[in-house]
């Protein structure tokens, strides 16, 4: 990596491996992607009314499954992005050099499965659907633009050189 890509940013963007901090738009889009597993964690947390949080963001049960569907491939990222650090496998190495490609995919098949449910099933409005392109859209343009992104796909934690602790001899 060239020293002027690391000209815009503090040490507090940095983590404890040195490596930049992952961008808030991955976070971002996960929480997207993975909406279904969010509302679903949201509803077993509630004690009173199990599925009620479900019902009510997810007024058709076919729905609320395909979301679940549609995340797996972000669950598989946030795998990735939990292992990531030094002495990882190599398949989270490899992985991590290809996982903007794995998140606009994951991206475009939450679209794809709402297009399905739109158009096959009709269990959309059209209203939802638009506003998903449109975030679909966004975020894909936002993480492919993202220099900080760039920047945390080249790079990979390594381990830190140990330091040296003083030891004092007592008398």
């Amino acid at each position: 990596m060239n020293r002027h890509n690391y000209s815009a940013y503090s040490v507090q963007d940095f983590d404890h491996y040195d490596c930049l901090k992952i961008s808030k738009w991955v976070y971002l889009s996960l929480i997207f992607i993975l909406r279904g597993y969010v509302v679903w964690l949201m509803s077993v947390t509630n004690m009173k009314d199990r599925v009620g949080i479900i019902q009510w963001i997810y007024p058709e049960t076919s729905l609320f499954y395909l979301s679940l569907g549609s995340g797996a491939l972000g669950i598989f990222i946030v795998i990735v992005l939990s292992l990531r650090r030094p002495k990882a496998k190599s398949w989270v190495k490899r992985s991590w050099l290809h996982v903007k490609g794995i998140l606009t995919l994951a991206l475009l098949f939450d679209l794809i499965i709402c297009l399905v449910a739109f158009f096959y099933w009709h269990l959309l409005s059209l209203t939802w659907l638009i506003t998903q392109a449109i975030i679909v859209g966004g975020l894909i343009i936002i993480l492919n633009s993202s220099k900080k992104f760039m920047i945390n796909i080249a790079e990979f934690p390594e381990p830190l050189p140990e330091k040296k602790k003083k030891v004092i001899k007592l008398p």
